[in-house]
């Protein structure tokens, strides 16, 4: 018998850096690892500071509530409200021991087997593990050229046993910062046919837009419909200690309360302290953190022509991505792990991103830009433009 867990694919960035066992980086070409959006250094000193304190405190070291701190739960309901412009509360705010619990809490209180959740493609693949191992269906949603998917085509995709649609803004993988619109659409979408909308804007710190990027928690009734889900991981380098956000309607995180108890019990309480911390005293050294992101997604769109003059195309660029087309016959899969030899440089091939047999996943390559600076992206374009390899034909075929 195969069970749920083992149905499901290997998380990509582990297998991913498989490919690296026995390869040896001369000094003067050092790896490039492109591979995962995390940011790679600590915490900033004062939040280190603020931490070392905070273990000192009895309560850090104990079970705290089960939805998290309740100072904690008030600060990112006022950092919410104020950001958006729309009325968030306290009871409306669950924290999880980070941003994949808090997508697997919603899913286990609002579907159960044999569901469907709709997820654009290129999805997160985290999500669609988690639909894999709770036995819900992922239903595909292909998006339009410019990765942006549409609300219209998504209601034909809607059946009796459809419970939600969820997207990730700025995308995780392609980067693409969907329009406010295309937010509205799917709120009104999801609202006529009594569904959940799920937006996960674990990126939303490093949106290029200026102020809210989009008017849904202005609604009255938002939490009737939407369901937001952050993460404290990248905006204060706290990846290491697990610390997530839901936002909904209190009576689904009273369900949610359920899976958090019989999960993790409660979120971690030093990274809770720690995210508060920031909340009330790093916006600043946030904005900071922002400004170096889009400073290095610029130098990514300063570099394309170099790839374009090889037939590379560039579909997605903000957050932490690069969504990147390339020239080869060779499929994505397959040309990745020669990456690492041939060039190395360490990036996951969209096939890890897309359903198995989608033709548009062979064709890209996501490049998580995080911990690479202006002089790492311009070595990255170097050893990409010098690339020999055989050429696809007329339309992309081999």
């Amino acid at each position: 018998m195969t069970t749920r867990t083992e149905a499901t694919f290997f998380p990509p960035i582990p297998e991913a850096r498989r490919w690296l066992d026995g390869v040896v980086f001369p000094p003067d070409r050092p790896l490039i690892n492109l591979s995962q959006a995390a940011p790679a250094d600590p915490p900033p000193p004062a939040l280190r500071a603020a931490m070392a304190g905070f273990l000192e405190e009895v309560d850090t070291h104990l079970y705290g509530p089960v939805l998290g701190l309740p100072e904690l739960r008030a600060g990112l309901a006022r950092n919410w409200a104020a950001h958006y412009g729309g009325a968030v509360a306290a009871a409306q705010v669950g924290i999880t021991a980070g941003c994949n619990q808090a997508f697997a809490a919603v899913l286990a209180a609002i579907a159960t087997e044999g569901d469907e959740v709709i997820l654009p493609v290129p999805w997160y693949f985290n999500h669609k593990m988690w639909l894999d191992m709770s036995g819900v269906r992922a239903v595909p949603l292909a998006t339009r050229p410019d990765l942006i998917p549409d609300p219209e085509r998504a209601r034909g995709l809607i059946t009796p046993r459809t419970r939600a649609i969820a997207l990730v803004s700025p995308n995780n993988p392609a980067g693409v910062e969907y329009p406010a619109g295309t937010l509205r659409g799917f709120f009104d979408l999801a609202r006529a046919h009594g569904l959940r909308l799920i937006v996960d804007e674990t990126y939303r710190d490093f949106d290029s837009r200026a102020g809210a990027p989009h008017e849904l928690l202005t609604a009255s009734d938002w939490d009737q419909t939407l369901i937001q889900l952050y993460s404290f991981s990248k905006a204060y380098r706290l990846t290491g200690h697990r610390v997530g956000a839901i936002l909904a309607d209190p009576d689904l995180l009273h369900q949610v309360e359920k899976f958090q108890d019989t999960v993790a019990i409660c979120p971690p309480t030093l990274g809770q302290k720690a995210a508060l911390w920031g909340l009330e005293h790093l916006a600043q050294w946030l904005a900071g953190e922002r400004a170096e992101i889009l400073d290095r997604r610029a130098a990514i769109l300063e570099q394309m022509p170099r790839l374009e003059a090889k037939g590379w195309r560039l579909r997605g660029l903000g957050a932490y991505f690069a969504y990147l087309d390339h020239p080869y016959a060779a499929p994505a899969d397959a040309l990745a792990p020669h990456l690492v030899r041939a060039a190395g440089v360490l990036l996951l091939p969209a096939t890890m991103f897309t359903p198995g047999g989608d033709a548009s996943g062979a064709r890209a390559f996501r490049v998580a830009f995080a911990n690479v600076d202006r002089a790492g992206i311009a070595a990255l374009f170097d050893r990409l433009e010098a690339l020999d390899w055989p050429l696809a034909g007329p339309g992309g075929a081999a």
